[in-house]
């Protein structure tokens, strides 16, 4: 008689708070617990507009990817996914070209525990999930349901939405040196879309929250413009470049106005690889 191959049990640690968790908590989702809603209710009494901020930080990644998908890349790789929240990038990239090709990677099992909500897509196109560690960015590129799924011959648009601010970068400048690797793996035409906190406009509000995120186990490291823009070295940073994330092209002119830079405390950019 063969043995019976049984998933291994995975500790999702549910009382103790967790980044994904509060993350998805000010997005308005179901996918958290009591010890991270009181997280959350901590940066919020630091930081009120906390809440405003992952809804601006979500709304720019749909309005990056519709116009990628518009400018004609048909292939998009999200790494550092967090728990799924309709509409996720692949419905968003699929409503302008339904043949787009998606995949989703992140390390944690939180996610991979929800991640057959990224699988459902438009038949026409494709999508997959790889569990893989982004400071190990070879684990992800060499993947297989990646390399099933994506052809690394051609442009990609990669997305690292409110992941590197996770990345400390412990004297090594470990952040950077992840972002070239990757960035080396894509051909011409490829895209690099990232997102990231700062203390650049609210330094002791930044403070209070990062020792919040440290006490949970999650420790964050903002940077400065400066440091962000490194992230794009050697790729054309499109219109209107380096910019808080609700005033990259939004979609009324109003909302470039609201909320003021103190209360946004979130960098974003695309760029092109020439």
């Amino acid at each position: 008689m063969g043995e019976t191959r049984e998933d291994p049990v995975v500790d999702l640690r549910l009382d103790r708070a967790h980044s994904a968790r509060i993350y998805d908590w000010f997005l308005g989702g179901r996918t958290n617990f009591a010890a991270d809603r009181e997280a959350a209710g901590r940066v919020l009494a630091v930081f009120p507009s906390a809440g405003e901020a992952a809804r601006m930080n979500r709304a720019f990644l749909h309005r990056a990817a519709r116009h990628l998908a518009r400018e004609g890349l048909t292939q998009f790789l999200d790494i550092g996914t967090g728990i799924p929240t309709s509409p996720n990038l692949h419905e968003t990239v699929q409503e302008v070209v339904p043949s787009a090709r998606v995949v989703y990677t992140d390390n944690d099992p939180i996610v991979l525990a929800h991640a057959a909500a990224l699988l459902r897509g438009r038949p026409e196109g494709r999508t997959a999930y790889v569990e893989a560690d982004v400071t190990d960015p070879g684990s992800v590129l060499r993947a297989p349901e990646l390399l099933a799924t994506l052809d690394l011959g051609r442009p990609v648009a990669l997305t690292l939405n409110a992941l590197l601010h996770f990345i400390t970068d412990d004297g090594r400048d470990r952040a950077h040196a992840v972002v070239e690797r990757l960035k080396a793996a894509l051909p011409s035409g490829s895209a690099l879309v990232v997102t990231h906190g700062t203390s650049d406009f609210s330094p002791l509000a930044a403070g209070r929250i990062m020792d919040i995120y440290a006490r949970a186990g999650t420790p964050l490291q903002l940077r400065s413009k400066a440091e962000f823009h490194r992230f794009f070295d050697g790729w054309k940073l499109v219109e209107p470049g380096i910019t808080l994330a609700h005033r990259w092209r939004p979609d009324e002119p109003a909302e470039r106005s609201r909320p003021t830079p103190a209360e946004a405390v979130c960098y974003a950019a695309i760029a092109f690889k020439p």
